[in-house]
């Protein structure tokens, strides 16, 4: 089993930073691509997240392991390996290990997940750190008092998300955006989590998007269409949402 330092190794490779030209130590947003890997979409969030003068990095949680979208489509998507509680391990190495970059401030750092992604952190946040937990062997490693805000764009609540009404053990701040036809949960579901979310004290803002589940990925698949303008006005939210972050934490 990966140590985080060792699960940060794999990962690192293949991470990309998008950010201001400078050394600073600045805000960083790390994101998580949903089950079909990584897409043309997050490179958008990641130009909007330099532009708010934030750091961000895209996660590839496939290539590390070899895995390419064919494979991801039919195995991670139909629940058959790296379910969520599996990759919070990527979300925790991924935190301790951007947290030690210079060019980065670790009391500001925000988490995005889209779908899958969403579900991976929702899964660190509610998971009891003990050796072993989240596939990695030192999973209380990892601290999470930087973590400021969580993004979530319609995150994955459904059967398989077994813990989505376990209490989290961090309240950052989180805006929960859900596709109002999305097909897979219903709006009544996601509210209840995110109503869950709050009762840990963590203030919560809840979108209804007016999409389908992967709404801002340029492409349409099965009940999944791409609606070009809102995929600006998450954009503008996420935008804002980062600035806020950045003013409060």
């Amino acid at each position: 089993m990966d140590t985080l330092e060792a699960r940060w190794s794999l990962l690192e490779p293949h991470v990309v930073m998008v950010g201001p030209d400078d050394d600073r130590p600045r805000p960083a947003v790390l994101l998580f691509h949903g089950c079909g890997g990584l897409r043309s979409h997050l490179p958008r969030y990641a130009e909007a997240a330099k532009a708010a003068g934030w750091r961000a990095f895209i996660v590839d949680s496939y290539g590390p392991r070899g895995w390419n979208r064919a494979f991801t489509l039919t195995t991670v998507c139909t629940g058959l390996v790296l379910r969520g509680y599996e990759r919070a391990g990527d979300v925790l190495a991924a935190i301790k290990g951007v947290s030690q970059r210079p060019d980065v401030d670790p009391t500001k750092i925000a988490l995005g997940g889209w779908s899958h992604g969403g579900w991976s952190i929702m899964e660190m946040m509610s998971e009891d750190p003990q050796p072993g937990r989240m596939g990695v062997a030192n999973p209380g490693d990892a601290d999470l008092s930087g973590v400021r805000a969580v993004w979530l764009a319609y995150a994955y609540v459904g059967a398989w998300a077994f813990n989505r009404m376990k209490p989290w053990r961090h309240a950052p701040r989180v805006l929960a955006m859900t596709a109002r036809r999305d097909h897979l949960t219903t709006v009544r579901n996601a509210e209840r989590v995110n109503t869950m979310i709050r009762s840990c004290g963590a203030e919560v803002e809840s979108w209804v998007a007016e999409g389908t589940h992967a709404f801002d990925e340029p492409t349409n698949n099965g009940p999944m269409r791409h609606d070009p303008e809102v995929t600006l006005e998450a954009l503008r939210r996420f935008t804002d949402f980062l600035k806020t972050t950045a003013a409060v934490a």
